[in-house]
């Protein structure tokens, strides 16, 4: 590994001792698949992230050389620290992966064991790992050797209710050399339903075995929510859903963290030009169709709480002309200008 590469290394690492400080826990921007890409992630940033995971990426396709595999590996260099993350259920095709991504000289490699949608699992991969705990840390430790980057572990509390068995997952991928867990606080029977179980995140921090940062991720949809997440001690917070058309939560918990004051929302005219930037940088990076069509899941999120706003809604989510869309974005500036 060249000396950059190396100098990149070490600086996650050392956010990663650092973990939690008076400022608060450190945030993370949660993987999601045709949400994390670079267009979003750069824009997050901006607001505060303090980490970045791409969308999850196919190992199989990595190795295939799959073009849109391929694609998910790029990022800027302002997004650091920034994971590249697999999935796969393969040992041979998962190292092959990361040594791929390792390639593309991100600050660490993530595996995701913990996506419960049918598709994932249906091959093995994913949250499936979680009813093959000895396959989930035998995978785990091939890839950690086959790389020199830090490799971290993204899962789950356990398979079902009756298998919450977190604490124990958490302890041997540890100790097969993982640098840190982010833990979703449901099992993958529950899908994303139910309330988020964070006393068991808890659990897995106060284990007197465990020296790794541990991540919580569910639920956190509001500065108070992340604060009330405090409470188990934990290194840092990974937020998902709640950044979708929402960036600018990072900025408001760290604000509440500091001050106990919530900031305002940007203004419209504000929220207009961060949707155009990122609906400019997404034509950009994925073309105009695809670029489009995956901007669409962030305008209700950009402009939430606007009264009167459904006309140009279904403007912005149904239209497949890029001109039509940034000249509605431009109207909604002056409708509705503060």
């Amino acid at each position: 590994m060249d000396e950059k590469k190396l100098t990149h290394n070490n600086s996650f690492l050392k956010l990663l001792s650092k973990g939690r400080t008076d400022k608060g826990p450190l945030l993370i921007l949660a993987p999601m698949e045709d949400i994390t890409d670079p267009p979003f992630r750069v824009i997050c940033k901006r607001f505060g992230a303090d980490v970045m995971v791409s969308e999850f990426i196919s190992s199989e396709g990595l190795i295939r050389d799959a073009i849109k595999s391929l694609h998910k590996l790029d990022f800027s260099e302002s997004e650091r620290p920034v994971g590249i993350q697999i999935f796969g259920h393969d040992e041979n095709s998962m190292c092959l992966a990361a040594e791929v991504a390792e390639r593309a000289n991100p600050d660490f490699v993530d595996i995701n064991w913990g996506c419960p949608v049918k598709k994932i699992v249906a091959k093995g991969a994913g949250a499936a790992i979680l009813n093959d705990i000895p396959k989930m840390v035998k995978i785990t430790a091939s890839v950690v050797k086959a790389v020199k980057l830090p490799v971290t572990i993204k899962t789950r509390l356990g398979w079902d209710e009756n298998n919450k068995n977190i604490v124990d997952i958490a302890e041997r991928l540890q100790d097969v050399g993982i640098k840190a867990i982010s833990i979703h606080g449901r099992t993958k029977a529950q899908l994303y339903k139910g309330d988020a179980d964070w006393t068991l995140i808890g659990e897995v921090k106060k284990n007197s075995r465990m020296y790794i940062p541990v991540f919580g991720n569910g639920d956190i949809t509001s500065p108070e929510k992340a604060k009330e997440m405090l409470q188990y001690d934990l290194d840092g917070l990974m937020i998902g859903r709640a950044t979708i058309g929402n960036p600018w939560i990072f900025k408001q918990i760290k604000e509440y963290f500091k001050t106990g004051i919530i900031p305002p929302l940007p203004t419209i005219n504000e929220r207009v030009e961060i949707c155009k930037e990122h609906l400019k940088n997404a034509i950009e990076w994925k073309g105009e169709r695809t670029g489009i069509a995956e901007s669409r899941k962030h305008y209700s999120g950009y402009f939430k709480g606007i009264p009167d706003f459904k006309p140009y809604r279904i403007i912005l989510v149904t239209s497949n002309d890029s001109n039509q869309i940034f000249d509605t974005l431009e109207e909604i500036k002056i409708k509705f200008k503060e």
